[in-house]
């Protein structure tokens, strides 16, 4: 009993933690430093509400890091940091180890955090991000009207919140830059269209306001592989407007880009290779100091290049998995373009690969503005790559169907269900089905995740848990606005058919049995189907249960708590028919199906409810 109430606790503590701490502290990571006073609070909101909760899930949950150990770009990051703390030993640092440790675990619970929230949450990672880079554009506007009324010439732009230095602010406002450029070229709807675009070019003003030079070479190379990555019509116009772009920026601030000359960084780099020279291989040490002079009057304490900061650490030993996790971030982003989020984090981990040629030193640090630079899109795109492998993202290319092709695709179609709006659900004349998501608010979050890709997400996954679903052929988005989800029917007769046709009350009590039995492994499992009744629920000619209609649908870290089976149950009881099979008369048949699979108290609770929604029935009686 006690070992059964720790696990239950810990089930939901280890929920709690992945659907909302780790979602909060990711929002908080990406826009907290507009608004902040200073970087040490973001230290310590990354740590309460994401680094050191990922940790307890992870202890939590130790199987978890099974899925991480196969990605190659986590095992290039752990060899990484193994190396690093490795380098102490040479290193002339006098800081102890365990001081040492901090900053590569925090950043290594970047990616378990990461990995979690795409795991469980995949469904609100991109209003995330959106929400994240609506605060930095608020933020922006901000800074540039105050901005706008203190300039003069040479001035440049530093931004409020915690940034302090206009070369470091210019990280993030590229980063939302790059975000912008990215949505305007994946986004499907033409008011979030019409949005990224104006904000893109706000994003680009703060960049250019604050001088620096590094961002805009980091947004051209991100814009070229953005425009290869996507290649349609959208990005022949990206072309265009950067070249366009690219003459008026050298036009109107030619002397931004030109007048300060290389500001010492040939001078620099010749000097830091000079000292990488000495320990080619190995390196200096992780905390080994670096100071040079290239004639400025006093001691710089970094490379100005990642790289050049990479070899003089931990040398070329460490370098090579350093370079590894990017190459095979931007190789796994190429590989799985059909997914919009490892277009958006290739893009950033693109500019931070331009952004980082001429800027940044220190390998591993604290949270602040270089980890937009590399940690934070490498580590959305190893989540990214786990779960696509894992087959819990979208794998499937969505083609465009005009009206013509839709007519045509559903001429002498059977309409199987309709609404106000016209036909839902249709059996084509070669027997497959056709199922139509009518268009919504922009601002929903069907405009992210649109019905038919959850279907088909949902579809896979359950699949994969061995609970039979409709074979997913092809997903279609409207120009209306619409989608839809191509399919192969699953082979039998809904629960609710079956039973209706039983006529012996053994027979229809052995099913109802059985359906418990089912019911209790769909929760235990973590399936929490809304719309779960007599009608979305298939006996297959095998006499299996399938589901169908799984749109609406979510699959939980832990089995399903006591409030969430409450809810299925009531939305079961809504329906006359059901009710009567499931609550009145079979009702102890589904109480010894359901207890076969569930805990005692999962069934003592289904017991209550449905005694207690019975019990208003019989006092009107």
């Amino acid at each position: 009993m006690q070992l059964s109430g720790f696990n239950s606790t810990s089930n939901r503590v280890f929920d709690f933690i992945c659907l909302w701490m780790l979602p909060l502290g990711y929002l908080l990571l990406l826009c907290s430093l507009f608004f902040l006073p200073d970087r040490s609070l973001l230290h310590k909101l990354y740590y309460g509400l994401f680094s050191i909760p990922a940790l307890i899930a992870l202890c939590l949950r130790p199987r978890e890091l099974k899925e991480l150990l196969r990605e190659p770009i986590f095992i290039a990051m752990l060899l990484f940091v193994g190396w690093a703390l490795l380098s102490l030993c040479w290193s002339p640092g006098d800081e102890g180890f365990s001081g040492k440790i901090k900053a590569p675990l925090h950043t290594l619970m970047l990616f378990v955090g990461c990995y979690l929230l795409v795991r469980y949450r995949s469904e609100i990672v991109q209003p995330l991000l959106f929400s994240a880079a609506i605060v930095g554009l608020i933020a922006s506007i901000y800074n540039l009207y105050t901005f706008a009324h203190v300039y003069e010439p040479g001035r440049r732009l530093i931004g409020g919140g915690a940034f302090d230095n206009p070369l470091l602010s210019s990280h993030l406002f590229g980063f939302f830059c790059a975000y912008w450029l990215s949505l305007s070229m994946t986004c499907k709807r033409p008011q979030i269209l019409w949005l990224s675009i104006p904000a893109m070019a706000i994003m680009f003003i703060a960049v250019i306001a604050t001088g620096s030079r590094t961002p805009l070479v980091a947004l051209s190379l991100a814009a070229l592989w953005l425009g290869f990555i996507c290649w349609n019509r959208r990005s022949i116009v990206l072309l265009g407007i950067m070249l366009v772009g690219g003459a008026s920026v050298i036009a109107l601030f030619s002397n931004m880009i030109f007048g300060r000359g290389d500001s010492y960084r040939f001078e620099i780099w010749q000097m830091v290779l000079n000292k990488i020279a000495e320990h080619p291989w190995i390196g200096h040490g992780y905390d080994a100091s670096l100071n040079v002079d290239p004639g400025v009057g006093y001691m710089l304490a970094e490379p100005h290049s990642f790289a050049l900061g990479v070899l003089y650490y931990v040398g070329i030993l460490g370098f090579i998995p350093w370079l590894f996790f990017q190459a095979w971030g931007l190789l796994s982003s190429w590989r799985h373009r059909v997914q919009p989020l490892f277009i958006i984090a290739s893009t950033w981990l693109v500019f931070g690969i331009g952004a980082g040629l001429t800027e940044g030193g220190g390998i591993i640090s604290r949270p602040k503005e270089h980890w937009f630079l590399l940690w934070i899109p490498l580590a959305l795109i190893a989540a990214l790559s786990i779960n696509q492998r894992a087959g819990r993202l979208l794998a499937m290319p969505i083609k465009q169907l005009a009206q013509a092709a839709l007519q045509k695709l559903t001429a002498n179609a059977q309409v199987i269900e309709e609404d106000g709006l016209g036909p839902k659900v249709l059996r084509l004349v070669d027997g497959s089905f056709l199922k139509l998501f009518r268009r919504r608010c922009w601002y929903t979050s069907g405009s992210f995740d649109p019905y038919s890709e959850r279907f088909a997400i949902n579809s896979e996954r359950l699949r994969r848990m061995g609970i039979p679903t409709p074979q997913i052929l092809d997903l279609y988005r409207v120009k209306d606005g619409s989608s839809a989800v191509h399919y192969t029917p699953l082979p039998g007769n809904t629960l609710r058919q079956v039973l209706q046709a039983i006529t012996a009350p053994d027979v229809r009590q052995a099913l109802v049995e059985r359906f418990g039995k089912f019911m209790a492994q769909l929760h235990e499992q973590g399936v929490y189907f809304r719309s779960l009744h007599l009608g979305n629920v298939l006996v297959l000619e095998d006499g299996e249960f399938g589901l169908i209609d799984v749109a609406d649908l979510r699959i939980y870290p832990s089995s399903l708590s006591l409030s969430l089976r409450q809810r299925n149950l009531r939305h079961m009881q809504r329906y006359t028919v059901d009710h009567r099979w499931l609550f009145e008369e079979h009702f102890q048949a589904l109480l010894q199906g359901y207890a076969v699979t569930a805990s005692k108290s999962a069934v003592d609770n289904l017991h209550k409810q449905v005694l207690a929604a019975n019990q208003p029935e019989r006092a009107h009686v």
